[in-house]
């Protein structure tokens, strides 16, 4: 599986412009947002590479159906999923399934999608979230993605 490290952590918060400002001046983090990767699941995102950390809020009038909804009204703001960084997704997913673990969503971004949407930052770009939320408290997501060779 090739297990390479905490990638980002994600974090459900209700204002979104509120925490980028909370988080970008306790860390100096630098946030670009990615609302395209959330609006199929009604949430804004924004992410923190230099930090590892993704936001994410419900968008405007999805406060209640949004991916976030539930975790906010039964927990409130906090640590939603943690992004661990792997060598191969698919080989991490099927040795997660193997012990037992499904997967509640998966996104495997195509070298166009990682252009125009990523700055072109990476080579490749893919993500299990797991159905570890009631175990765990969180969501345990397998990440791989490659930075861009210069």
């Amino acid at each position: 599986m090739g297990l390479r490290g905490v990638d980002r952590i994600m974090i459900a918060v209700k204002d979104l412009e509120s925490a980028k400002r909370l988080y970008a001046g306790m860390l100096g983090a630098t946030f670009e947002d990615a609302h395209w990767t959330g609006e199929p699941f009604g949430i804004q995102v924004t992410i923190a590479w230099d930090a590892g950390i993704e936001l994410c809020a419900p968008l405007p009038g999805r406060e209640r159906d949004s991916a976030v909804s539930q975790f906010l009204e039964k927990r409130g703001e906090g640590i939603m999923g943690v992004f661990f960084g792997v060598d191969d997704g698919d080989a991490a997913m099927a040795c997660a399934a193997a012990r037992g673990h499904g997967v509640t969503h998966a996104l495997d971004y195509t070298q166009e999608e990682i252009d125009r949407h990523l700055s072109g930052r990476f080579s490749r770009y893919q993500e299990f979230v797991l159905a570890t939320a009631e175990r765990c408290g969180f969501s345990v997501c397998l990440a791989r993605i490659d930075p861009k060779a210069k």
